[in-house]
């Protein structure tokens, strides 16, 4: 799993304490999403608004359907986010 990864890696505690303080998501939680992401693909249209709406819930910031849609066919057009973390940060973008 990628918490044993991490924790073997060397990583300090530290680090994912500010994570958690700065954003209030557990540690864990992240390492649960990012093991069910694995071997998600991010091309099949359901499999994206799942984790969409993951993120969405582990973050506590909801994404609106035109944010949701315009991720969604950003993405599967082929000029958006290769990863999750850039997904994240796209979700974030709905600040108005």
């Amino acid at each position: 799993m990628l918490l044993d990864y991490a924790l073997e890696g060397g990583y300090q505690l530290g680090l994912f304490g500010n994570f958690e303080k700065k954003t209030g998501v557990k540690m864990d939680k992240v390492f649960q999403l990012a093991n069910s992401l694995q071997n998600a693909n991010l091309q099949d249209e359901k499999t994206l608004r799942h984790v969409i709406k993951e993120v969405s819930t582990l973050a506590n910031k909801p994404v609106s359907k035109e944010t949701e849609e315009k991720i969604v066919q950003t993405i599967l057009s082929g000029n958006g986010p290769k990863d999750l973390s850039e997904i994240t940060k796209m979700m974030g973008d709905n600040k108005k």
